[in-house]
This record gives structure tokens, sequence and C-alpha cells, in this order.
């Protein structure tokens, strides 16, 4: 049966789709068939950390929710990415979302058949086989965001440590909690190295109630890397990437 994890914040700047492209990554190294959606339909480029050229995306989620393309259709074989990295069975589909400014404009104008994209998931998961199916959804608190985490096997939370984040995502637990989620986990991200990270991790897990699964932190590699490829693939021995292999077990187990 496939696993369907929704990656969630509160608020944009957390790494929430740098964070979904490389645990999705690190699990489909382990020789999984993996999926992920960019389901940040407002502010879609998670496709950027997969090398996909905007130029040459013919058909995106856009398309499927409008009846244009069946939802396969729009998902682009990204697996080149791993190189030699790959386990024989590994597998990386991306279904991007358009940055066209037009096909946003009707998005915020029209919204979307929430049902239709559930339904979608489905198809995908059936279509292509897969194993994990990663949802990157749009940060706050929405219906399309809402109904996605409940359709969701696993809900990861990511939060800086930072006040802001802190409150923020308390409410998102407490909604997630009222919605029934399944399995709830925390990431922290963009975590100081001055900081006690044990410690940190001891006042999360005893404010939200939920197991963290991986503390990443602050790292000046991966702000130079700029989100141009997979930074867990480029750099397999930094401590964010180990700290990625960890969160990557802890799904898979």
């Amino acid at each position: 049966m496939c696993k369907i994890v929704s990656i969630h914040s509160y608020r944009g700047g957390t790494g929430k789709s740098n964070s979904t492209a490389n645990i999705a990554t690190a699990i489909a190294r382990r020789g999984y068939r993996v999926g992920i959606v960019d389901a940040d339909i407002q502010s879609p480029g998670i496709h950027i950390l997969f090398g996909l050229n905007p130029e040459k995306i013919d058909r995106t989620l856009n398309d499927f929710l409008w009846g244009r393309c069946a939802i396969a259709d729009a998902a682009y074989d990204v697996t080149s990415v791993l190189k030699e990295q790959a386990n024989a069975n590994s597998s990386i589909y991306l279904i991007p979302s358009s940055i066209k400014v037009n096909d946003i404009s009707r998005i915020l104008r029209e919204r979307f058949n929430v049902e239709l994209l559930l339904d979608g998931f489905q198809s995908l998961i059936k279509d292509l086989n897969l194993d994990y199916l990663f949802i990157d959804t749009h940060p706050g608190l929405n219906q399309e965001t809402l109904i996605s985490l409940t359709t969701s096997d696993i809900v990861l939370f990511i939060l800086r440590p930072d006040q802001q984040d802190f409150q923020g995502t308390a409410v998102t637990v407490d909604v997630a909690r009222k919605l029934k989620v399944t399995k709830l986990l925390l990431i922290i991200n963009k975590v100081l190295k001055e900081y006690d990270f044990e410690d940190l991790r001891q006042q999360v897990e005893q404010t939200y109630k939920a197991p963290v699964v991986g503390i990443l932190p602050e790292s000046e590699d991966m702000l130079k890397l700029a989100s141009s490829s997979i930074f867990c693939l480029k750099y397999p021995e930094h401590p964010v990437s180990q700290a990625v292999e960890k969160i990557a077990q802890k799904i898979v187990c």
C-alpha cells in the first residue's frame, strides 16, 4: 500500500519545498517508487530543484484540475537526478504546478475542485504504482490544504525556532488533531549550530505533544546551492543530509 505524506508549514520560508524534495529523494534512493505533487499551486517552485525547465513543462497539475489531461499525463520522470546513487527499483515522478501568471490568477480567482484533486492522488498512485506520494502543500490554513491533510497517512509539519512559527504551528497542530490526522510528525529546520539540539527537541515535543523526527541545522552550503539541485545528493555526508536520511528512515520504517 502506498503511503501519502503531506509536508506542511504554517508560514512560508521554512524550507518546506527543499525538505520535501530531499526527503522524497532520500526515500527513492532506497529503491522505492516515489511521486511528488506540487500542491502549492499559488506559489509553485519545487520543479526548480529537479532541474525541470519551465519552457519544457507542457502539462501541469493545473491542466488536470481543469479537465485537460489525466493527472499521470502531467507526471515527469525525474529519476535521472539520482544518477549513480539510484537503486535498481528507484523512481521519482514530479507533478509540477504552472508558474504562468494567468494560470495562477485563475486558480486564485476560481479555486478548484478539491475532491477531484484527491481522486487524482489515488489515480496517480495506481497508474504509476507508487510506494510513496509526497504532497508539497501551500503554507497556512485553507480548505484545500486541510482536506489534503486528512487524506494523508503521515503529515510532516516544518517549523523554525522562531516565535511566529511556534505560535502558528500550535494552531495548525491543534486543527490537525481535530481533523484526526493519522500520524503527525515535526521537523525543526534552519537551527543555528549554537543551539542545544537535544534540549530544543525536548521543548518542542513537550509543547506540541508530537515526536520531532529531525532537526536540520542552518547551513551556508544549503544557501550557496540556492535550490539549484537536491542537496542530499550533492553533499551526502553533510550534517543536513544525514538528518534527512534519519527522517527518511523513520518514514519508511
